[in-house]
């Protein structure tokens, strides 16, 4: 399901000036008194590794809409090995370009491997030119190989252009939730690659555009700040955001612990007491010193027998922390029940609103509603499960109204951290959507870091959608019950076609 398409989308061809660059975003100044509360640790980098340029963001644009009614020179199609794929941008470029494509592929090119690259005409197309690649198939059992090769992807992509001395390219996301690729980690390789690339060939491009679905948008406006900052700010606040491994020269993926060390002399023997620690640098290696066969504790099954506690048992650690965690979730759930707790059920923040198209019951918060600066957030927290205990025995989707909300009704991410800790995984695993409405780019960024460090079993169910009509694709109007100045705010700034609930009534999914 599509859930940020346009109603009625123009078909004509968009030249290359009517794109927005990314040096025209808004940019975020509060970063640096945000980075110490984001993480316990120190920053990765003192100074960051991708400075900012402000000729290389110039470079930079963003789309959203249809990629076929690009006028460029040349767009990326991501497809299968035998250039067939189904996806919905594949299926569009075909059915623009014509038949001439098909019959060229037929003819010419045949197939294409992962990572490699092959080019076509652009046939019925504005742009003149199809630059086709296969993405890799994601298993964490291979993960450094599918690294490696989406790396290739971007890589080769970008540099078929320039030798064709294309100027402006149309870059989709090639990696695929389809092929299991996780978006945040696809998008990181995408932009270091395409970075790196500018640094070294920048005169070669005057426009590179990524190409963007809704449930990538979000992910990118976050990570693009740390890759092209545009102010000395977002450069700061990349040293905390940039993940410790940022690749090679070209942005290739790099495992410093599989690099071949060349010595001086290859008979080179320790000496004396020197002794190498190899366990810092095997992730999956035993330190036999430490294990419960080494320690001689003697038979750890008669132990428990016995009612012995053994010394180190990691499997016993995590059922005594389960059983912790249960026991102080249902202890928070009689006094939720017993306790008065009409002074937060009263602002009227947190709510049940119909169920969607799909029979799911739909929650809703209003961030505008949540005074999180004058609440008692130990009662706030006692509500949230009351109301939620009964429904999250089931699936359940969550819609998140940020329409202007200010920054005295956003709780801290500690308590944010407490409350994700305290709730059971029935309410991770049987949430199915999470739908934010109207969100900032900071956000966007916030969310991006939560659901990544601190909740990353609901960052697939996170969706970002600029307007409440999204909604109604995925749920009746008469289902959702939320208060004027929403639909108000909606108006102005979508518009008033974005009313017109008649047009969704019959919609199904």
């Amino acid at each position: 399901m599509r859930l940020m398409e346009p109603l009625a989308f123009d078909h004509e061809a968009v030249e290359l000036s009517a794109l927005k660059r990314w040096a025209d975003f808004p940019t975020q100044h509060r970063f640096a008194d945000y980075s110490n509360s984001l993480t316990d640790s120190a920053a990765h980098y003192t100074v960051s590794p991708f400075p900012c340029q402000p000729t290389l963001n110039n470079k930079i644009a963003i789309w959203t809409g249809d990629m076929t009614v690009l006028q460029l020179d040349a767009i990326v199609n991501s497809t299968s090995e035998t250039m067939d794929d189904n996806s919905p941008m594949c299926q569009r470029i075909f059915a623009r370009a014509g038949p001439g494509l098909k019959k060229e592929i037929y003819n010419e090119v045949k197939e294409c491997r992962t990572g490699e690259v092959k080019t076509t005409q652009g046939h019925g197309l504005p742009a003149r030119f199809i630059i086709h690649t296969v993405g890799p198939v994601y298993n964490t059992k291979y993960q450094t190989a599918a690294e490696n090769t989406l790396h290739c992807c971007y890589r080769n992509v970008l540099q078929k252009a320039r030798e064709l001395g294309l100027r402006s390219i149309a870059l989709p996301v090639i990696n695929s939730v389809r092929r299991n690729y996780p978006p945040d980690a696809g998008a990181h390789i995408a932009l270091r690659t395409v970075r790196r690339f500018l640094e070294q060939y920048s005169e070669s491009f005057n426009c590179v555009i990524f190409v963007l679905e809704p449930c990538d948008l979000g992910i990118y406006e976050v990570l693009l700040s740390l890759y092209f900052p545009r102010t000395l700010a977002e450069e700061e606040n990349a040293c905390w955001q940039l993940p410790s491994d940022i690749g090679g020269m070209d942005g290739e993926p790099q495992l410093p612990d599989r690099q071949i060390r060349i010595i001086d002399n290859p008979q080179h023997a320790l000496h004396g007491d020197e002794t190498v620690d190899l366990s810092a640098h095997l992730e999956t290696s035993v330190s036999l010193g430490e294990h419960a066969f080494t320690q001689m504790q003697g038979d750890l099954d008669r132990q428990r027998l016995l009612g012995e506690r053994p010394t180190a048992d990691p499997l016993a650690d995590i059922m005594l922390k389960q059983m912790q965690h249960k026991e102080r979730y249902e202890r928070l759930l009689r006094r939720a029940k017993m306790e008065d707790l009409t002074e937060v059920s009263g602002i009227g923040c947190l709510y049940q609103s119909g169920v969607d198209r799909q029979g799911r019951p739909v929650v809703v918060f209003l961030g505008k509603w949540f005074p999180a600066n004058n609440l008692n957030l130990d009662k706030a927290l006692l509500y949230l499960i009351q109301l939620l205990d009964p429904i999250v025995k089931g699936d359940y989707v969550i819609a998140y109204f940020h329409t202007l909300t200010v920054s005295s009704n956003y709780p801290s991410l500690h308590w944010l951290k407490e409350v994700y800790n305290v709730l059971p995984y029935k309410y991770k695993k049987n949430l199915k959507q999470f739908y934010i409405v109207h969100p900032t780019f900071w956000t966007k960024m916030m969310t991006w870091w939560f659901t990544t460090f601190m909740a990353p079993a609901i960052k697939q169910k996170v969706h970002n959608l600029p307007g409440v009509e999204y909604l109604y694709e995925v749920m009746s109007p008469d289902q959702l019950e939320i208060p004027a100045y929403i639909t108000e705010y909606d108006m102005t700034i979508n518009g008033l076609r974005y009313y017109q609930p008649e047009q969704y009534s019959q919609a199904s999914t």
